[in-house]
């Protein structure tokens, strides 16, 4: 498999060989948790969901690793704002956004480290920069010297020249950096602020040493890929290179870099500080999670896309067009070839995640299906091949809340026509009609209590 990497501008190929247990080590930065996520979050945490699933189907052991920034500007100002505390706004926006991700059929990640948790960790990395001459304590802040990390290797991943960074800082008076180009490692206590104890005085992390420490704590001090969306190049994943290499020694951190476009809306990107967004909430419940997921999917992680509601009416069109091939009735007679589908569909999932190659794949053989049925042909196999590799890209085929509702009074109807067949000790008739609600995704058991059904 091959993927961009950022850093180096250029393909490389997916090997585990930082670890000698073969598994891929994946750190995905993720979300503030300071107000409600929008669709923004959603295509981020969809991008990651397929390639993680994909690596799960290819039989490549990963770990993967997704943070919650728990303490940060935005979420004490909001708490202070709301008059609550600031743990509890953050876990009130966890506990929601992993029910979203749940919604979206998103797999959780193997680990959710929380800022709030490795203090003492990030405490021990500051304090190990300082010590290698890397960071110095100024008035309760702690800073990271850049120039020490040598210019040319700080502006690598963003490909930016130092002296142009240098020409846009900016010095908050508050402020006690030697150098305009350092970042804070450690903010010292203010009022109204969560603070811990540290050998610098009170204070709290500053933010990108937090992901740094967390990273190095959950998958040690090399990693495989690191993800984030680009937003995050500059300065938060440079920042976190410069931090853990000084402190390691060793290079690469991170032997991939993949970062995902970021979703327009307006001409600009989803914000939650702009203020121009659609929450998931919101998508989910107009459109569904397949909707959802086929808008992400039919554009190539690494371009951006642009939300409007024509396109996400397309893409519930799409998935409806996927889920009825996949759970259409075949016929008695030639069985229908799958041709080299699987092959083609792995082929673009190797090519940098291509996901609009490998859907391409997935609506020929629902072409090729619905044909098969036309022509009477036993399409079983294609139907189940399609259904595994629509799984692999996360789509349920499940029909929307709404779909399901309004078919509910007709599956009722087979399922008391069927108990009239039992009853009648009419076998086959009823097998055929329990058959053919399993092959539209309605199963069916029979108890004591008479007979039920539910969607797969």
């Amino acid at each position: 498999m091959q993927l961009h990497d950022t850093l180096s501008n250029t393909r490389r190929e997916l090997i585990p060989a930082l670890a000698e247990d073969g598994v891929v080590r994946m750190y995905v930065c993720g979300v503030t948790p300071y107000s409600e996520s929008h669709v923004g979050h959603a295509l981020h945490a969809i991008v990651f969901d397929v390639f993680r699933r994909y690596l799960d189907w290819r039989g490549i052991p990963v770990k993967h690793v997704q943070n919650f920034t728990d303490i940060d500007d935005k979420l004490i100002d909001r708490a202070n704002r709301l008059g609550i505390p600031m743990h509890e706004l953050a876990e009130q926006n966890i506990e929601d956004y992993h029910r979203q991700l749940t919604q979206m059929n998103v797999l959780p990640a193997h680990v959710y480290p929380r800022v709030t948790e490795v203090v003492p960790q990030i405490i021990s990395f500051i304090q190990g920069l300082i010590d290698r001459g890397f960071a110095y304590a100024s008035g309760g802040d702690v800073y990271y010297k850049v120039r020490q990390f040598g210019p040319a290797a700080y502006g690598a991943l963003s490909r930016r020249d130092i002296d142009d960074l240098l020409s846009g800082a900016r010095v908050d008076p508050t402020e006690l950096k030697s150098d305009p180009l350092d970042f804070a490692l450690w903010k010292g206590a203010k009022p109204g602020e969560p603070s811990w104890d540290s050998p610098w005085g009170p204070g709290r992390p500053g933010w990108h040493i937090e992901c740094s420490a967390m990273a190095l704590h959950a998958l040690g001090e090399q990693i495989d890929v690191h993800g984030g969306g680009a937003d995050l190049i500059f300065p938060h994943h440079t920042n976190e290179i410069a931090q853990t290499e000084a402190y390691t020694g060793k290079s690469p951190f991170a032997r991939i870099w993949m970062h995902n476009a970021l979703l327009q809306l307006g001409g600009d990107k989803m914000s939650k500080s702009i203020g121009n967004l659609v929450t998931i909430a919101e998508v989910l419940e107009k459109y569904g999670a397949d909707a959802l997921r086929m808008f992400v999917i039919s554009s190539h992680y690494r371009s951006p896309s642009s939300y409007s509601d024509e396109a996400l009416e397309a893409a519930r069109a799409g998935a409806e067009r996927l889920r009825n091939a996949a759970y259409s009735s075949g016929g008695a007679g030639e069985a229908l070839e799958t041709g080299d589908a699987r092959e083609r569909f792995t082929e673009a999932m190797d090519d940098d995640l291509n996901t609009p190659r490998a859907l391409a794949v997935l609506f020929d053989l629902a072409r090729d299906v619905n044909r098969g049925a036309a022509e009477g042909r036993d399409t079983a196999n294609a139907r189940s091949l399609l259904r595994e590799l629509c799984g692999v890209l996360g789509l349920t085929l499940a029909a929307p809340e709404a779909e399901a509702q309004q078919a509910a009074p007709f599956i009722d109807l087979l399922v008391a026509v069927r108990a009239e067949l039992r009853a009648a000790k009419q076998w086959q008739l009823s097998d055929r009609v329990r058959d053919g609600l399993l092959e539209l995704g309605i199963e069916i058991k029979d108890g004591p209590e008479g007979t039920v059904w539910k969607a797969k």
